[in-house]
């Protein structure tokens, strides 16, 4: 499944990209709306499934400032 995700985010971004450089290029009634479709398939396609993708299986807890983590850190510093 994750392969499959993986393979379908890289299929919309060089899609979207295609798209926007062809509406860039091509000079007719249709390139602004190109240029849209490509700039809505990066942020509500590619980017949800790309951070998905990235996000799986990880630990949030992790990332985030709490008074435990801000203590590990502390102590870091302080074996420096």
């Amino acid at each position: 499944m994750i392969r499959f995700i993986k393979i379908f985010t890289g299929i919309a971004f060089f899609a979207s990209l295609t798209s926007i450089i062809c509406g860039f290029v091509i000079d007719a009634e249709y390139s602004q709306k190109l240029i849209g479709l490509g700039v809505v398939g990066l942020f509500f396609v590619v980017f949800p499934l790309f951070s998905y993708y990235r996000w799986k299986d990880k630990n949030l807890k992790d990332y985030m400032i709490t008074n435990e983590n801000l203590e590990k850190m502390r102590n870091r510093e302080k074996k420096r």
